[in-house]
């Protein structure tokens, strides 16, 4: 029997959510069910689970148990209906865009939102006549202008990638509703221990859940989380369709990784306020984003709708491109390389790497400058860090 959450603090739910021991041998932790397809116990049992008419897995691409026991312990962290995990944080994207976009209906979109969540409207998406609009999700003035007759969907990253620009989601929810739309809220970079965009107001949540959620930088995968059974069973008819699930092993790494979720956001967490300060300070810096600094221009919003600041923080080195370049190569801790959330410090450089394809006007005009630089802040001694910083802008 599962332990009611109900009440709980958020450590107690992160480390129990979706848990459900095993009837037949008692294991604490939730088998692998490696298995691609199973068995019904007579011609009537199998017929009933095909209709609905009986609870029961069919084929792994429709559920399996693994896979559930996931989406039944992120879905208690959102507070959704429920929770359908995908193969990569992409496939939910892609899989959200299908469900409700087709010729001739539009979506509004971040403009600095994640590069390939802006790269696969604007490619492929509109090759089949669905139309789009990426403005500055921060000013709502511009969000209410974009809307039109026909937009199904209004599409936020917030914090946004890699600009830290924040979005407000209740104001949000309550301008794609008054359009007849829905509001979906890309929530990578709090993970749900920072912000549950749900109770603000939101349709829709997803996740990269290669990022906070696992936690390790080893699994890929994402998830999506509703708010009402409808959309669940929308978007869920499109994933078993076209193939984006998630496997079971896949699962069970990912639920493994979850479990030290909040100790491992706390820590990144408290390192990054103390990076932030030292960089605002610093004399080869230009300037620096993060939520959990008084400068930041939303750092009001951020009180409001979040629990925290969270461990991302951007940059600009004095002297642009050349300055970050100087960073990048001479940092020793944090790893250059794309992603973000697990365990240990990442860095890169979104103009050349993870924004590369979005043409410079549009990069430049979403606030993605040629000298800024992302940092990915990790577990480590924050000690450590301070002083690997030191000495690679000491090289500047």
């Amino acid at each position: 029997m599962s332990l009611d959450l109900k009440g709980k603090g958020i450590n107690t739910r992160v480390t129990h959510a979706g848990e459900n021991p095993d009837s037949v041998h008692g294991s604490v932790s939730v088998p692998i069910y490696q298995t691609s397809t199973f068995k019904f116990r007579d011609a009537d049992h199998g017929a009933q689970c095909f209709t609905g008419e009986e609870q029961g897995y069919i084929y792994t691409r429709v559920g399996n148990p693994t896979i559930n026991t996931f989406e039944e312990a992120v879905t208690e962290l959102e507070h959704g209906f429920a929770g359908i995990a995908t193969s990569t944080g992409m496939a939910a994207v892609t899989s959200i865009y299908m469900t409700y976009l087709g010729a001739g209906l539009h979506m509004v979109g971040t403009d600095a939102v994640y590069g390939s969540s802006r790269m696969v409207m604007e490619n492929e998406f509109s090759r089949f006549g669905v139309e789009h609009s990426f403005v500055d999700t921060a000013d709502l003035d511009k969000v209410r202008s974009a809307m039109r007759s026909n937009t199904k969907l209004l599409y936020i990253e917030t914090p946004a990638n890699p600009t830290i620009k924040l979005t407000d989601i209740a104001a949000c929810a309550d301008i794609a509703h008054e359009h007849g739309a829905l509001l979906v809220v890309d929530n990578t970079f709090m993970s749900p221990i920072l912000q549950n965009p749900l109770e603000l107001g939101a349709d829709i949540v997803l996740h990269s859940i290669t990022k906070y959620i696992n936690g390790h930088t080893d699994v890929v995968g994402g998830v999506i989380i509703t708010k009402t059974e409808d959309e669940f069973t929308r978007i869920k008819n499109v994933i078993i369709s076209t193939g984006g699930t998630m496997d079971p092993h896949q699962s069970w790494l990912v639920l493994r990784g979850m479990r030290t979720l909040s100790l491992r956001v706390d820590r990144a967490q408290a390192n990054a306020q103390k990076l932030a300060e030292f960089l605002e300070t610093h004399p080869k810096i230009d300037w620096v984003r993060y939520p959990g600094l008084k400068s930041h221009p939303q750092h009001d919003l951020a009180k409001r709708q979040m629990k925290g600041y969270g461990s991302m923080i951007s940059f600009e080195v004095k002297g642009g491109v050349a300055g970050g370049k100087v960073v990048l190569n001479h940092v020793k801790i944090p790893q250059l390389a794309v992603s973000l959330g697990g365990y240990e410090s990442l860095i890169q450089h979104p103009a050349s790497m993870t924004h590369h394809n979005i043409p410079d006007d549009e990069r430049l005009a979403a606030g993605i400058s040629d000298g800024l630089v992302r940092l990915a802040v990790g577990t480590e001694d924050v000690e450590d860090l301070l002083a690997d910083l030191e000495q690679a802008l000491a090289l500047v």
